[in-house]
């Protein structure tokens, strides 16, 4: 049941002397609460401040009976505060600074953080639990069986399953074995494994890219003509073969969609090109010895659209190099949108497999 619809069934207007005005605050908070939980609500108490969970308890503590007029009368006054509320801001520094992550810069962040002398505001080990797992397989390896024990037990289970498979084998052993010594920590060793924790994925310097240099030039060569993107490898064997071979694997060009696009996709590809740029691209292939892309696509879609196609194709006649190259990298750039979108998954290249 709702915290809402709790309220609503026991807020009408309060019987005319039944008032609350006699009672401090802390004893409304503390009558509200009581009745939440009664009516099982989830509240999580534990997002405010120790002091105030603290303050909370020792109230309920304190208090026997409240007789049903009273609780109405105050869950009325609670509500009627709850729909007057028109906006709430986090509270401190450290709360605008976490309700304002990623919408303002790391390093304003960092430096807002340190001149108020606040910590990561609320828990270190969410966090820890967004951070991705090539940054934080260094940390674990550097830190002892003991501490990435904790770290795993505190991790949800896919997550941590995960980072247990990155890590070698033997130090996944020792960390297994550990976790069964992890049974009198305290939560103020936890909380502070965190913010140790925490404090070096900070403390990690800003990167200005956020894909690596591979994923990058891979796309600027897709985009490429094949000329420039032939030439550009030669040099890049040359000066270093094994960046070479990650760029050739991370490489998607007109000749790959055989490979990669899956058959069911290409109905949709289809549907999201114009078919002037289609049919350009389907004549400059076949007359660059890339049949077999162009049977790829003409052979999975239906049978009045293939034939409506071929036509076209010869209607249309020779297509010159510069629109050929440009119809086919906009049929690539469609297959990488859609897939960007989530709305196909291009099969990967194996190693052996690299493009040429």
């Amino acid at each position: 049941m709702s915290q809402t619809n709790s309220l609503a069934r026991v807020a009408p207007t309060p019987p005319a002397g039944r008032t609350a005005a006699r009672l401090t605050r802390r004893q409304k908070a503390a009558i509200i609460v009581r009745f939440l939980l009664n009516e099982g609500a989830d509240v999580p108490l534990s997002e405010l401040p120790d002091a105030l969970q603290a303050t909370l308890t020792t109230q309920m503590g304190t208090m026997c009976y409240v007789d049903r007029a009273t609780l109405m009368s105050v869950v009325s006054e609670f509500a009627g505060e709850l729909e007057g509320m028109g906006l709430t801001f986090p509270h401190g520094i450290a709360g605008a600074i976490s309700a304002l992550d990623g919408r303002i810069s790391p390093q304003t962040a960092a430096r807002l953080r340190k001149e108020a002398g606040v910590r990561q505001y609320g828990d270190p080990w969410e966090q820890i639990q967004r951070t991705d797992l090539d940054t934080l397989v260094p940390i674990i390896l550097a830190e002892s069986a003991e501490v990435a024990a904790v770290v795993l037990s505190k991790l949800d289970v896919p997550f941590a399953a995960k980072l247990l498979g990155r890590l070698p084998g033997d130090k996944a052993r020792r960390i297994t074995v550990a976790i069964s010594r992890t049974v009198a920590v305290t939560p103020e060793a936890v909380d502070r494994i965190g913010l140790v924790l925490a404090a070096q994925i900070d403390d990690r310097p800003p990167i200005a890219f956020d894909d690596g240099p591979v994923q990058r030039v891979g796309a600027i060569l897709n985009s490429s003509s094949s000329a420039l993107r032939d030439d550009v490898l030669s040099g890049l064997d040359e000066t270093d073969g094994d960046f070479a071979s990650q760029v050739r694997r991370a490489i998607f060009t007109f000749q790959h969609i055989p490979d990669r696009l899956a058959r069911t996709d290409v109905p949709q590809v289809i549907r999201a090109l114009e078919q002037s740029v289609l049919i350009t691209a389907l004549t400059a292939a076949k007359s660059t010895g890339q049949e077999n892309v162009v049977e790829f696509l003409l052979n999975n879609m239906s049978r009045r659209l293939t034939d409506t196609l071929r036509e076209e194709m010869e209607e249309r006649g020779a297509v010159k190099q510069g629109p050929g190259e440009d119809a086919m990298t906009e049929v690539v750039n469609t297959i990488r949108r859609l897939e960007a979108a989530g709305n196909l998954v291009l099969a990967t290249v194996e190693d052996g497999e690299e493009a040429a």
